[in-house]
């Protein structure tokens, strides 16, 4: 028998102990891969110089890949912990910073909403807020595609003037309070 093919005969006459020696270290779900893994190191091994002890070499071998897998879990495990803390600290400001200016931003939308005709107002939010197609629209509502086109159209127009103006207003004002700080009088603390 050549040396590749003992190891296969030593391998298959003692994988059950193998497995029972992998199960007593790892969960049960990773047994069969480090079993064979196992083999393969085993394999890999006898291919660059005779081993002369098969059973005992598997078995260190299984025994030190089951330990290396659960050394790997545990770390993987610690690291995702520590991640979990450090991770409201780094997105605390980030996140609020975000909510408040994206609940600004629909709230602006709303009252941008608000300024549209009734029949405008309810084409327009089916088509951006649903995402129902014109199609769809047009059915639901029993008006042609054409007046559902209309409509997302003047949506979109006076939705649009209406942020702008809101946007200018609000610069008007930043540029305001600029103008009036201390700083700018000279009267410098």
């Amino acid at each position: 028998m050549t040396r590749k093919s003992t190891l296969t005969v030593t391998y298959l006459k003692y994988r059950s102990k193998l497995m029972r020696a992998v199960g007593a270290i790892v969960p049960s779900e990773d047994i069969e891969d480090i079993v064979q893994e196992t083999f393969v190191k085993s394999y890999e091994a006898n291919l660059k110089q005779e081993i002369r002890y098969e059973r005992t070499y598997m078995l260190k071998t299984a025994r030190n890949l089951a330990l290396n897998h659960v050394a790997r879990a545990e770390h993987v495990q610690s690291q995702q912990i520590e991640d979990m803390d450090a991770l409201p600290h780094e997105l605390v400001g980030y996140t609020l910073e975000k909510n408040v200016e994206s609940k600004e931003r629909f709230l602006n939308f709303c009252r941008a909403t608000d300024t549209l005709s009734p029949d405008v107002k309810r084409v327009f939010l089916l088509k951006k807020v649903y995402g129902k197609s014109q199609r769809e629209i047009a059915e639901l509502l029993g008006l042609s595609e054409s007046t559902i086109e209309k409509h997302v159209a003047k949506g979109l127009l006076l939705c649009s003037r209406y942020l702008k103006e809101l946007s200018q207003k609000r610069e008007d004002i930043s540029d305001l309070s600029d103008d009036h700080s201390p700083l700018k009088d000279g009267n410098n603390p």
